[in-house]
Protein backbone atom coordinates (compact mmCIF):
# COMPACT_ATOMS: atom_id res chain seq x y z
CA UNK A 1 0.00 0.00 0.00
CA UNK A 2 1.27 3.50 -0.87
CA UNK A 3 2.28 5.68 2.03
CA UNK A 4 -0.26 8.57 2.39
CA UNK A 5 2.53 11.13 2.40
CA UNK A 6 3.93 9.68 -0.82
CA UNK A 7 0.49 9.74 -2.43
CA UNK A 8 -0.02 13.39 -1.50
CA UNK A 9 3.44 14.26 -2.77
CA UNK A 10 2.88 12.57 -6.12
CA UNK A 11 -0.41 14.43 -6.55
CA UNK A 12 1.06 17.88 -5.90
CA UNK A 13 4.58 17.47 -7.31
CA UNK A 14 5.47 15.65 -10.51
CA UNK A 15 7.95 15.48 -13.39
CA UNK A 16 6.92 16.91 -16.74
CA UNK A 17 8.28 16.28 -20.24
CA UNK A 18 7.83 17.89 -23.63
CA UNK A 19 5.33 15.15 -24.51
CA UNK A 20 2.95 15.98 -21.66
CA UNK A 21 3.77 19.67 -21.07
CA UNK A 22 0.53 20.94 -22.57
CA UNK A 23 -1.61 18.62 -20.47
CA UNK A 24 0.28 18.75 -17.16
CA UNK A 25 1.18 22.45 -17.18
CA UNK A 26 -0.94 24.52 -19.56
CA UNK A 27 -4.23 22.65 -19.27
CA UNK A 28 -3.76 21.80 -15.61
CA UNK A 29 -3.18 25.49 -14.79
CA UNK A 30 -6.74 26.22 -15.93
CA UNK A 31 -7.86 24.39 -12.80
CA UNK A 32 -5.05 25.13 -10.31
CA UNK A 33 -1.89 27.29 -10.50
CA UNK A 34 1.16 25.30 -11.63
CA UNK A 35 4.69 26.26 -10.59
CA UNK A 36 7.16 25.06 -13.23
CA UNK A 37 10.67 24.32 -11.92
CA UNK A 38 13.14 24.35 -14.83
CA UNK A 39 16.27 22.50 -13.72
CA UNK A 40 19.10 20.23 -14.93
CA UNK A 41 21.08 17.43 -13.25
CA UNK A 42 24.37 19.35 -13.46
CA UNK A 43 22.94 22.54 -11.85
CA UNK A 44 24.00 22.89 -8.19
CA UNK A 45 21.65 25.83 -7.41
CA UNK A 46 18.80 23.69 -8.82
CA UNK A 47 19.59 21.00 -6.26
CA UNK A 48 19.47 23.65 -3.50
CA UNK A 49 16.12 25.02 -4.66
CA UNK A 50 14.37 21.68 -5.23
CA UNK A 51 13.74 20.75 -1.55
CA UNK A 52 12.44 24.27 -0.85
CA UNK A 53 9.87 24.02 -3.66
CA UNK A 54 8.85 20.51 -2.65
CA UNK A 55 8.37 21.64 0.94
CA UNK A 56 6.30 24.66 -0.07
CA UNK A 57 3.98 22.72 -2.37
CA UNK A 58 3.08 20.58 0.64
CA UNK A 59 2.79 23.56 2.99
CA UNK A 60 0.35 25.29 0.64
CA UNK A 61 -1.88 22.21 0.66
CA UNK A 62 -3.02 22.13 -2.96
CA UNK A 63 -3.21 25.85 -3.67
CA UNK A 64 -0.66 25.20 -6.40
CA UNK A 65 1.10 22.23 -7.96
CA UNK A 66 4.80 21.78 -8.73
CA UNK A 67 5.86 20.56 -12.18
CA UNK A 68 9.58 19.77 -12.62
CA UNK A 69 11.11 20.05 -16.08
CA UNK A 70 14.59 18.72 -16.89
CA UNK A 71 15.70 21.31 -19.44
CA UNK A 72 18.36 18.99 -20.89
CA UNK A 73 15.54 16.74 -22.10
CA UNK A 74 13.23 19.55 -23.22
CA UNK A 75 14.99 21.77 -25.81
CA UNK A 76 11.75 22.92 -27.47
CA UNK A 77 10.11 24.00 -24.22
CA UNK A 78 13.36 25.65 -23.11
CA UNK A 79 13.42 27.63 -26.35
CA UNK A 80 9.75 28.58 -26.04
CA UNK A 81 10.34 29.86 -22.49
CA UNK A 82 13.55 31.62 -23.64
CA UNK A 83 15.52 30.03 -20.81
CA UNK A 84 18.93 31.65 -20.45
CA UNK A 85 19.80 30.54 -16.94
CA UNK A 86 18.60 27.95 -14.45
CA UNK A 87 17.04 27.39 -12.08
CA UNK A 88 14.12 29.24 -13.64
CA UNK A 89 10.74 29.00 -11.90
CA UNK A 90 7.63 30.04 -13.83
CA UNK A 91 4.10 30.32 -12.42
CA UNK A 92 1.31 29.34 -14.82
CA UNK A 93 -2.28 30.43 -14.14
CA UNK A 94 -5.19 30.07 -16.55
CA UNK A 95 -3.03 28.40 -19.19
CA UNK A 96 -0.48 31.24 -19.32
CA UNK A 97 2.77 32.21 -17.56
CA UNK A 98 2.06 35.10 -15.18
CA UNK A 99 5.40 35.57 -13.39
CA UNK A 100 8.81 34.00 -12.88
CA UNK A 101 12.06 34.18 -10.93
CA UNK A 102 15.59 32.94 -11.50
CA UNK A 103 18.09 31.53 -9.08
CA UNK A 104 17.91 29.56 -5.84
CA UNK A 105 15.96 32.05 -3.73
CA UNK A 106 15.62 31.42 0.02
CA UNK A 107 12.32 30.02 1.26
CA UNK A 108 11.02 33.37 2.51
CA UNK A 109 11.42 35.02 -0.88
CA UNK A 110 9.76 32.10 -2.66
CA UNK A 111 6.83 32.33 -0.24
CA UNK A 112 6.53 36.05 -0.97
CA UNK A 113 6.51 35.29 -4.71
CA UNK A 114 3.73 32.72 -4.26
CA UNK A 115 1.65 34.85 -1.90
CA UNK A 116 1.71 37.74 -4.34
CA UNK A 117 -0.19 35.63 -6.84
CA UNK A 118 -2.04 33.03 -4.82
CA UNK A 119 -3.28 35.09 -1.88
CA UNK A 120 -5.65 33.31 0.43
CA UNK A 121 -8.07 32.08 -2.25
CA UNK A 122 -6.34 31.82 -5.58
CA UNK A 123 -8.85 31.27 -8.38
CA UNK A 124 -7.33 30.24 -11.73
CA UNK A 125 -10.63 30.69 -13.56
CA UNK A 126 -10.90 34.25 -12.29
CA UNK A 127 -7.32 34.84 -13.44
CA UNK A 128 -8.26 33.56 -16.90
CA UNK A 129 -11.31 35.83 -16.99
CA UNK A 130 -9.22 38.83 -15.95
CA UNK A 131 -6.65 38.09 -18.66
CA UNK A 132 -9.49 37.88 -21.19
CA UNK A 133 -10.79 41.28 -20.06
CA UNK A 134 -7.39 42.79 -20.88
CA UNK A 135 -7.06 41.07 -24.26
CA UNK A 136 -8.34 42.16 -27.68
CA UNK A 137 -11.82 40.80 -28.55
CA UNK A 138 -10.67 37.95 -30.81
CA UNK A 139 -8.02 36.74 -28.36
CA UNK A 140 -10.44 37.06 -25.45
CA UNK A 141 -13.05 34.89 -27.16
CA UNK A 142 -10.41 32.27 -27.91
CA UNK A 143 -9.24 32.25 -24.29
CA UNK A 144 -12.78 31.93 -22.93
CA UNK A 145 -13.65 29.14 -25.38
CA UNK A 146 -10.55 27.20 -24.37
CA UNK A 147 -11.40 27.65 -20.72
CA UNK A 148 -14.91 26.28 -21.33
CA UNK A 149 -13.40 23.18 -22.93
CA UNK A 150 -12.04 22.30 -19.49
CA UNK A 151 -14.93 23.53 -17.34
CA UNK A 152 -17.97 23.31 -19.64
CA UNK A 153 -21.03 25.13 -18.39
CA UNK A 154 -19.14 27.44 -16.02
CA UNK A 155 -21.38 30.50 -15.65
CA UNK A 156 -18.52 32.98 -15.20
CA UNK A 157 -16.78 31.98 -18.44
CA UNK A 158 -20.08 31.43 -20.29
CA UNK A 159 -21.39 34.83 -19.24
CA UNK A 160 -18.19 36.62 -20.29
CA UNK A 161 -18.21 34.90 -23.67
CA UNK A 162 -21.94 35.50 -24.17
CA UNK A 163 -21.47 39.23 -23.57
CA UNK A 164 -18.81 39.33 -26.27
CA UNK A 165 -20.99 37.35 -28.67
CA UNK A 166 -23.92 39.71 -28.07
CA UNK A 167 -21.65 42.71 -28.69
CA UNK A 168 -20.85 41.42 -32.19
CA UNK A 169 -24.47 40.37 -32.85
CA UNK A 170 -23.85 36.61 -32.69
CA UNK A 171 -27.14 36.26 -30.82
CA UNK A 172 -28.00 32.65 -31.73
CA UNK A 173 -24.59 31.45 -30.58
CA UNK A 174 -24.86 33.45 -27.35
CA UNK A 175 -28.30 32.01 -26.63
CA UNK A 176 -27.11 28.45 -27.33
CA UNK A 177 -24.15 28.98 -25.02
CA UNK A 178 -26.33 30.26 -22.18
CA UNK A 179 -28.82 27.43 -22.65
CA UNK A 180 -25.95 24.97 -22.13
CA UNK A 181 -25.36 26.25 -18.58
CA UNK A 182 -26.68 23.87 -15.92
CA UNK A 183 -29.83 25.01 -14.13
CA UNK A 184 -27.92 25.07 -10.82
CA UNK A 185 -25.55 27.72 -12.20
CA UNK A 186 -28.16 29.90 -13.89
CA UNK A 187 -28.11 33.07 -11.79
CA UNK A 188 -29.35 36.66 -12.09
CA UNK A 189 -26.65 37.40 -14.63
CA UNK A 190 -27.84 34.50 -16.77
CA UNK A 191 -31.40 35.85 -16.71
CA UNK A 192 -30.13 39.34 -17.57
CA UNK A 193 -28.19 38.08 -20.58
CA UNK A 194 -31.20 36.14 -21.88
CA UNK A 195 -33.27 39.35 -21.67
CA UNK A 196 -30.42 41.27 -23.29
CA UNK A 197 -30.53 38.89 -26.27
CA UNK A 198 -34.28 39.43 -26.60
CA UNK A 199 -33.77 43.19 -26.64
CA UNK A 200 -30.96 42.92 -29.19
CA UNK A 201 -33.22 40.96 -31.55
CA UNK A 202 -35.76 43.79 -31.77
CA UNK A 203 -34.19 46.92 -33.23
CA UNK A 204 -36.30 49.94 -32.26
CA UNK A 205 -37.27 52.48 -34.91
CA UNK A 206 -35.77 55.93 -35.18
CA UNK A 207 -32.63 57.74 -36.32
CA UNK A 208 -30.30 58.60 -33.41
CA UNK A 209 -29.02 61.79 -35.01
CA UNK A 210 -32.55 63.05 -35.66
CA UNK A 211 -33.65 62.15 -32.14
CA UNK A 212 -30.65 63.95 -30.64
CA UNK A 213 -31.49 67.02 -32.72
CA UNK A 214 -35.07 66.98 -31.42
CA UNK A 215 -33.83 66.74 -27.83
CA UNK A 216 -31.36 69.58 -28.37
CA UNK A 217 -34.21 71.75 -29.65
CA UNK A 218 -36.59 70.74 -26.85
CA UNK A 219 -35.23 69.27 -23.63
CA UNK A 220 -38.73 68.08 -22.75
CA UNK A 221 -39.26 66.06 -25.93
CA UNK A 222 -39.79 62.94 -23.86
CA UNK A 223 -40.94 60.84 -26.82
CA UNK A 224 -37.55 61.45 -28.43
CA UNK A 225 -35.71 60.64 -25.20
CA UNK A 226 -37.53 57.31 -24.82
CA UNK A 227 -36.88 56.42 -28.47
CA UNK A 228 -33.19 57.30 -28.20
CA UNK A 229 -32.88 55.37 -24.92
CA UNK A 230 -34.35 52.26 -26.58
CA UNK A 231 -31.81 52.52 -29.40
CA UNK A 232 -28.94 52.85 -26.92
CA UNK A 233 -30.11 49.75 -25.04
CA UNK A 234 -30.28 47.87 -28.35
CA UNK A 235 -26.68 48.94 -28.97
CA UNK A 236 -25.68 47.84 -25.48
CA UNK A 237 -24.90 51.34 -24.18
CA UNK A 238 -26.98 51.18 -21.01
CA UNK A 239 -25.41 54.22 -19.40
CA UNK A 240 -26.45 56.44 -22.32
CA UNK A 241 -29.96 54.95 -22.14
CA UNK A 242 -30.16 55.53 -18.38
CA UNK A 243 -29.04 59.14 -18.84
CA UNK A 244 -31.91 59.85 -21.22
CA UNK A 245 -34.55 58.45 -18.88
CA UNK A 246 -32.99 60.07 -15.81
CA UNK A 247 -33.42 63.39 -17.60
CA UNK A 248 -37.12 62.56 -17.95
CA UNK A 249 -37.39 61.74 -14.24
CA UNK A 250 -35.67 65.01 -13.36
CA UNK A 251 -37.72 67.21 -15.72
CA UNK A 252 -41.23 65.75 -15.24
CA UNK A 253 -43.32 65.36 -12.10
CA UNK A 254 -46.22 63.30 -13.43
CA UNK A 255 -46.91 60.47 -15.91
CA UNK A 256 -43.64 60.69 -17.86
CA UNK A 257 -41.64 60.44 -14.64
CA UNK A 258 -43.42 57.23 -13.58
CA UNK A 259 -43.10 55.75 -17.07
CA UNK A 260 -39.36 56.48 -17.04
CA UNK A 261 -38.98 55.03 -13.54
CA UNK A 262 -40.66 51.78 -14.53
CA UNK A 263 -38.56 51.48 -17.68
CA UNK A 264 -35.35 52.12 -15.73
CA UNK A 265 -36.22 49.44 -13.18
CA UNK A 266 -36.87 46.98 -16.02
CA UNK A 267 -33.54 47.79 -17.68
CA UNK A 268 -31.63 47.61 -14.39
CA UNK A 269 -32.53 43.90 -14.41
CA UNK A 270 -31.12 43.50 -17.93
CA UNK A 271 -27.86 45.42 -17.65
CA UNK A 272 -24.97 43.16 -16.59
CA UNK A 273 -22.60 46.01 -15.70
CA UNK A 274 -22.99 46.39 -11.92
CA UNK A 275 -21.28 49.79 -11.89
CA UNK A 276 -23.64 51.21 -14.51
CA UNK A 277 -26.68 49.81 -12.67
CA UNK A 278 -25.40 51.31 -9.41
CA UNK A 279 -24.99 54.66 -11.20
CA UNK A 280 -28.55 54.51 -12.55
CA UNK A 281 -30.09 53.51 -9.22
CA UNK A 282 -28.18 56.21 -7.34
CA UNK A 283 -29.34 59.05 -9.58
CA UNK A 284 -32.88 57.69 -9.83
CA UNK A 285 -33.07 57.76 -6.04
CA UNK A 286 -31.71 61.33 -5.96
CA UNK A 287 -34.16 62.61 -8.58
CA UNK A 288 -37.18 60.96 -6.97
CA UNK A 289 -36.49 62.54 -3.58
Amino acid sequence: MMNPDTAAHSALSYDVTEADFRQTVLERSLEVPVLLDCWAPWCAPCRNLKPILEKLVQDYGGRFELAKLNTDDAPQISAALQIRSIPLVVLFVGGRPVDQFMGALPEGQVRAFLDKHLGEQADPLEALREDARQADPMTAESMLREGLMHVPGDMGLSGDLAERLIARDALDEAEKLLNSVDMEQQDDRHASLIKRIALARNKPPGNPAELEARIAANKKDFDARFALAAIRVYEGDFKAAFDQLLEVVMRDKAEWREKARLQLVEWFAVCTDADVVSYGRRYLGMYLN
